[in-house]
């Protein structure tokens, strides 16, 4: 099934487009990081072709413990991501958690994210549908993937279609997340692009005590399968040293990791499209 074409920027997602890859550091560190990992994943991207969107929290505000480190802050977060707009001419996309946020964010951000434990709050979706350039509906784990229509309805409703669909795994019991790949097709039966969030779906949701725990060695086979499965784009979270991350390092993957990853995707995109050659040994039968 082909969704719908939307736009971020220059961007066309969906619609039979190339994968979209949304990748950065689960929140902003320092502005230096940022810029640097920005960089990084700009030079990658355009060496193999892929659209980018560069993704960082400003706050994250649904950490474990209270005690746990949530970002620079709205102001602070919101110049950095504009640097990294400006600077690198990139995309950008963050997570909104308050009323009061949407609206400065508006003014920045090129893609407003609705977290997942927020995608039932109709209000607060409406009002990011209102303002924001686009959309991306993080469905919640606790989320059947053919409920996520009414989560869309919303937003369409409010006058913004340009939206994306996110799987990032269903809870499994306590602590754990699975991914059923099931709802990749029943998903896009909404007609908008879908992404699958590999690196949020390997987390162990407070599994480590007062942090998230997570598998982050699971994350390349269940990225091969989702995009052997149809999807229109890949999230990753990615650190330069994931184990020490001040966020989400136990599902982030190492930054160096991802050229070999994004090729072997990209040789999958194209198998699944028609496009791709048999190897050598395939074709001599060897």
């Amino acid at each position: 099934m082909v969704t719908k074409s939307i736009s971020v920027g220059r961007l066309a997602i969906g619609g039979g487009a190339p994968l979209v890859l949304i990748a950065g550091p689960c929140v902003i560190e320092d502005e230096e990081k940022t810029l640097s990992i920005a960089r990084t994943l700009k030079e990658l991207t355009e060496k193999l072709a892929i659209p980018f969107i560069f993704k960082a929290s400003y706050d994250k505000a649904n950490r474990t413990s209270r005690n746990a480190y949530r970002g620079p802050g709205l102001t602070r977060g919101l110049e950095i991501l504009q640097r990294v707009r400006e600077d690198l001419d990139l995309p950008v996309l963050s997570d909104v958690h308050r009323f009061e946020e949407i609206g400065p964010a508006a003014r920045v951000l090129d893609v407003m994210q609705i977290p997942a434990f927020l995608c039932r709050q109709t209000d607060f979706v409406v009002e990011v549908a209102k303002k924001a350039r686009a959309v991306n509906i993080k469905k919640g784990q606790f989320l059947a993937p053919w409920d996520a229509a009414h989560v869309v309805e919303k937003s369409v409703e409010a006058g913004n279609g340009n939206l994306m669909l996110t799987e990032r795994g269903v809870s499994f019991g306590y602590n754990n997340l699975v991914v059923d790949f099931r709802a990749f097709p029943i998903l896009r039966e909404t007609g908008y692009p879908v992404i699958f969030d590999a690196t949020h779906s390997v987390q162990l949701p407070g599994g480590a005590g007062g942090a998230s725990g997570g598998d982050r060695r699971m994350v390349p086979p269940l990225a091969r399968a989702a995009v052997a499965a149809g999807i229109d784009g890949l999230f990753f979270e990615v650190h330069p040293d994931p184990d020490q991350a001040l966020c989400d390092g136990p599902n982030s993957l190492a930054l160096d990791s991802l050229p070999d990853l994004l090729t072997t995707l990209k040789r999958i995109e194209a198998a699944v499209a028609g496009n791709g050659r048999m190897t050598n040994d395939a074709e001599t039968g060897a």
